[in-house]
């Protein structure tokens, strides 16, 4: 069983800023990608940032510039560091992972997701 555990949202004013963490625990072999995605109330789930195991990382043109994922490998831990949020930033963000896990038939590699953490930007 793989988990993914998301923390650090919140109430931040605009030009504020908030970390985000994720970490991912169970049977892990090893895992490929990890990222943040975040929804807003009426739209759809969109990509924020995602970072591989080889450190490429990409962004969402909205938050380039003032949003900075991480990971640390030996944690299997993501970070999101957002800085000069603006009221639109406005979501719950998930966590996600791209993984390989074990199985009792063998490995598999899946999507999995966090339960999610509201950030809410507003004076």
């Amino acid at each position: 069983q793989v988990r993914l555990v998301e923390s650090g949202g919140g109430l931040v004013q605009p030009g504020g800023s908030l970390r985000l963490s994720c970490a991912a625990s169970g049977t892990i072999f090893s895992i490929n990608a990890m990222g943040w995605y975040r929804q807003a109330p009426g739209k759809q789930r969109e990509l924020v940032a995602a970072i591989t195991r080889g450190d490429s990382r990409n962004y969402a043109d909205s938050v380039k510039g003032r949003f900075t994922i991480s990971r640390d490998n030996a944690k299997n831990t993501v970070y999101l560091q957002m800085n000069s949020l603006k009221p639109e930033d406005t979501a719950v963000y998930y966590c996600h992972s791209r993984l390989l896990a074990r199985f009792a038939f063998g490995l598999q590699e899946n999507d999995y997701w966090g339960q999610g953490t509201q950030v809410t930007v507003s004076s």
